[in-house]
């Protein structure tokens, strides 16, 4: 079958989410006559839609579920088909599909994504959150709910959170504050308070908090199947249960602890005794705590999804977070085998404003650079790293607030002596700088705060901002007038 004309292609990407279909939309454009196959796990691909280039580096965009003659019909050099990938072999340039059919390549990408890491394999009470399919299982499982426990603290569970009603929930969190995968205690704290106020969002009534300067003693640390759900999952859907409660605030933190265990009613009599309550399943967490719900969400983070590659890449190909490694052309250790997205890991020194996150933004950037990479690979010309990859930057959306995550926004890879600058208007804006040696390493902008290319342009070009002082968020002064 691999020698039909049918089954041979010039590039074959692997992965219909954002990354995959990024980066057959990226050879469409730059070669329309490259033969391209997309071969997806699942009959929909994930389309980005409605891009808005809001800085240099920063962008923001829909995505929506689209059927494979949708993207055929846009790209004539594109074939899509559905199915699960077993093997590659690297020596023949094939992929071998579980259904027996083989597809040739010149060119390979795996955008094959992360799968979830679920706190219990098998056990019909906890849902794993990770694709279209399971948000769907999830809002019919929630509307018979009273309480339900969630497990994680990335961006799914704070999405989720946020958008609950009609349910209690136990919202069980290994770190010190809420989000900590994307921002500090102080932001955390500003997201709990317009979060539990958020009957009251008039900014009249909010009062500007004195900002406030200190250094970091400590340094930060960053807790970096289908097609992953991307940006703005979760608006429009309605996560309703079917709870009475009267509390304003239903949700019950439980900070500092993970789950010890999942329990039976049988097995939770025989341990704690006759509970007062009857429910489905039972969550002993490690400070102590146990409950009973309907039932857990497991939304843990994910893992490289690269179990296929295990017999074609060596060892040695795999990095310790279970990533392929990545060179600065994308590239594999076997040759004309490209990994990009959620199942590969940056191999090459990075720029100073720069690290490897595995979102959705990311996932994008990597899908288009590494089209350009293969057919730069084809062609026999040379490839220079995109400008994207210069400074890290992320626009998503949590608690109602715009979010915009700029360069070392924690202060990562800075140690522990830097300098931090603080605005907050309750219920309005909370904006962090990071400073080192006199210049922006970092920013956390939260609400429509305008600042997003002001800081993005002061980090790239890394301006000396010291004689400045607390005047670069002084909410009198326009500080674009500093630095036209």
């Amino acid at each position: 079958m691999a020698d039909s004309d049918e089954s041979n292609f010039e590039c074959v990407v692997i992965g219909g989410g954002i990354c995959g279909v990024s980066c057959i939309e990226t050879i469409s454009i730059l070669s329309p006559l490259c033969k391209t196959l997309l071969i997806s796990g699942s009959p929909l691909v994930k389309v980005a839609t409605g891009v808005r280039q809001l800085t240099k580096t920063l962008e923001e965009f829909d995505v929506e579920e689209r059927a494979f003659d949708w993207v055929e019909s846009r790209n004539a050099n594109i074939r899509v088909v559905s199915g699960q990938v077993t093997t590659v072999d690297s020596e023949k340039h094939v992929v071998h599909l579980a259904d027996g059919r083989i597809f040739s390549y010149k060119m390979l990408c795996v955008c094959s994504g992360g799968k979830p890491k679920v706190i219990a394999e098998n056990n019909p009470f906890v849902l794993a959150i990770r694709d279209t399919e399971t948000v769907q299982e999830f809002v019919r499982k929630l509307a018979d709910a009273k309480r339900i426990a969630i497990i994680g603290n990335g961006g799914i569970a704070t999405e989720m959170v946020w958008e609950l009603e009609g349910v209690d929930a136990v919202w069980v969190i290994k770190d010190s504050s809420i989000s900590a995968a994307f921002v500090d205690a102080g932001a955390a704290e500003f997201f709990l308070d317009s979060w539990k106020n958020r009957k009251d969002k008039h900014p009249a009534t909010c009062v500007q908090l004195k900002r406030i300067k200190y250094t970091n003693n400590d340094a930060a640390k960053i807790t970096p199947f289908g097609s992953a759900l991307g940006p703005d999952w979760a608006t429009g859907l309605l996560m309703k249960g079917k709870s009475d409660h009267s509390s304003d605030f239903p949700i019950q933190l439980e900070l500092n602890c993970e789950v010890k265990r999942i329990l039976t009613p049988k097995e939770y009599a025989a341990v704690f005794g006759t509970p007062t309550e009857s429910w489905p399943v039972y969550v002993e967490l490690t400070n102590g705590k146990h409950f009973g719900c309907d039932f857990i969400v497991s939304a843990t983070g994910v893992t490289p999804n690269v179990d296929f590659l295990q017999k074609t890449l060596p060892a040695g190909a795999f990095a310790v977070d279970g990533g392929v490694t990545v060179d600065d052309c994308m590239e594999s250790m076997v040759k004309d085998i490209f990994v990009a997205g959620d199942a590969c890991t940056a191999g090459w020194p990075f720029s100073p404003h720069w690290f490897q996150m595995r979102l959705w933004t990311q996932a994008r950037q990597m899908g288009a650079y590494a089209a350009k990479c293969m057919l730069a690979k084809l062609n026999q010309e040379p490839i220079t790293m995109d400008f994207t990859f210069e400074l890290f930057a992320h626009a998503t959306k949590f608690f109602g607030f715009k979010v915009i995550l700029l360069s070392l926004f924690n202060g990562q890879r800075l140690g522990s002596d830097y300098e931090v600058l603080l605005r907050m208007t309750k219920g309005v804006e909370f904006i962090k700088l990071i400073l080192k040696d006199g210049a922006v390493q970092g920013a956390v902008l939260i609400g429509e705060t305008d600042l997003e290319e002001t800081f993005e342009n002061l980090i790239l070009n890394g301006t000396d901002v010291s004689a400045y002082g607390e005047d670069l968020l002084n909410p009198d002064i326009d500080i674009d007038d500093y630095f036209d």
